[in-house]
């Protein structure tokens, strides 16, 4: 009897033990002026020892690169800029806790939002993984990923980056 309780036991500690170190899943959307569209795939992110990684399972893109950033606010909604309706404007800007206001990609001393691009193949699919070394997925939570239709500088000639107008988002939740 002792033996099968501790057997049961350790078996419930393991499935809690899994169920906490569970790796959140980002449902991708497209995004327009008009508002969230259709699912275009999921983005997995977990920790690793060498930082964040991000596995996109993602279709529907423009074939080249794609900028990829995480920004500030958890909603993919459309909000006016300038008086006029930008796609997921509501995410707000580029993440950037420290203030550092410089635009100097994934592996530079700017904003953490910074991630490296993604790379849609000529069919517009994304499955690449990439990683983001000074990132762990708690700082996420509470924040949106964007796509954006062109490629990344990662510099702040041309505004940020010159990655163009945001064509997907999906908000990490708390």
């Amino acid at each position: 009897m002792m033996r099968s309780g501790k057997l049961i036991g350790g078996m419930g500690a393991l499935l809690l033990a899994g169920l906490a170190q569970a790796q959140p899943i980002i449902e991708m959307h497209e995004v327009s002026a008009e508002g969230v569209g259709d699912s275009i795939g999921t983005i997995k992110v977990e920790d690793s020892e060498y930082g964040l990684l991000l596995t996109p399972e993602l279709s529907g893109l423009e074939p080249g690169m794609h900028g990829f950033h995480v920004h500030q606010n958890p909603s993919c909604d459309p909000a006016d800029k300038e008086g006029e309706s930008v796609a997921a404007a509501a995410a707000g800007g580029h993440f950037d806790p420290e203030n550092t206001g410089t635009h100097a990609g994934p592996y530079g001393d700017g904003h953490l939002g910074d991630l490296p691009v993604l790379m849609a193949g000529k069919e517009g699919n994304v499955i690449t993984p990439v990683l983001a070394p000074r990132l762990r997925v708690s700082e996420l939570k509470g924040h949106a990923l964007v796509i954006h239709e062109g490629g990344d500088t990662y510099s702040d000639q041309p505004e940020l980056g010159g990655g163009g107008p945001r064509v997907a988002c999906g908000v990490v939740e708390e």
